[in-house]
């Protein structure tokens, strides 16, 4: 049974996203993912100015006049959403969490999708997979999905990129578009994302939190890696400590980005409680100046 209040926050996100998708996204969508080729569509008399090429000879010798075969963008695609829902993404510095963000931003790309007609899926994973939900077209469907995203808990307490992705390429047999939405706190993951990245069309999203990168100076904290669950006490106000933590921060995010260079793999690098309109849209102009 779901409540109330997980049913008024996927209302309010539909609302929120609509316009976004209807002005922004949707068109930049559609240009960025195009279809799987071109598909025979009928066959019609041959007029001039035709392509001599696309002559149908079998049909034109039974009808005794020419006819030429037509061609259309095969358009239906499927988008798979593949979501770390592990405990890290729970961690929000102010109003909003990462798993927050990593919602609405699928909630535009799912949208974004259906009013393409295209099909969506969603595979959410920690250190397990911890639900699959196969693709299927339309509204209803993606608001299904929406709140799964709302109400679905971590029973895995670590991040398995890996695992995921392994899941993903046993389970589609056709090339299709996957968003990978994570915090990327994980290691050893880069062959099955290889993989992923040559079998499919495949989106990288990377979700941060700007209290992350640096420690406020607030004395002696408890702090909680969520993936580890391990607590330890921290005195924020010593400077070698704060910068030797915004030392291994900043490290850990240029390993990252240079992973996804030297894979010549984009990105959309986004923070919480941060418009995510720019950087998205800034993914999806070099993904079209690339082609």
């Amino acid at each position: 049974m779901i409540s109330k209040e997980v049913i008024n926050k996927v209302r309010k996100l539909e609302i929120h996203t609509k316009g976004l998708v209807n002005n922004v996204f949707g068109g930049e969508y559609q240009s960025v993912f195009k279809g799987r080729g071109m598909e025979f569509s009928e066959v019609r008399a041959y007029t001039y100015g035709d392509d001599v090429r696309q002559i149908d000879w079998n049909v034109t010798a039974r009808n005794g006049e020419p006819f030429v075969k037509i061609f259309e963008e095969e358009r239906e695609q499927t988008l798979m959403l593949c979501v770390d829902i592990s405990p890290s993404g729970f961690f929000g510095s102010r109003s909003q969490t990462k798993m927050e963000l990593a919602i609405e931003v699928c909630a535009v790309i799912a949208f974004s999708a259906i009013k393409n007609g295209d099909k969506v899926g969603m595979v959410l994973f920690s250190d397990k997979i911890e639900k699959a939900i196969p693709p299927k077209k339309g509204r209803t469907h993606v608001l299904r999905l929406i709140r799964e995203l709302f109400v679905t808990k971590p029973t895995g307490g670590r991040t398995d990129i890996a695992e995921a992705l392994a899941y993903i390429n046993r389970l589609l047999d056709r090339r299709s578009i996957i968003v990978l939405a994570s915090d990327f706190q994980d290691e050893n993951f880069d062959k099955q994302h290889k993989i992923t990245n040559e079998k499919h069309d495949l989106v990288n999203i990377l979700i941060n939190d700007r209290f992350e990168d640096e420690l406020p100076d607030a004395g002696v904290i408890p702090l909680l890696d969520a993936e580890t669950g391990k607590k330890v006490l921290v005195n924020t106000s010593n400077k070698k400590v704060r910068s030797e933590y915004k030392k291994r921060r900043e490290k850990r995010l240029h390993d990252l980005r240079e992973y996804f260079r030297k894979k010549k793999m984009g990105y959309a690098e986004l923070y919480t409680n941060e418009s995510y309109v720019k950087p998205l849209m800034n993914y999806f102009q070099r993904r079209l100046q690339q082609r």
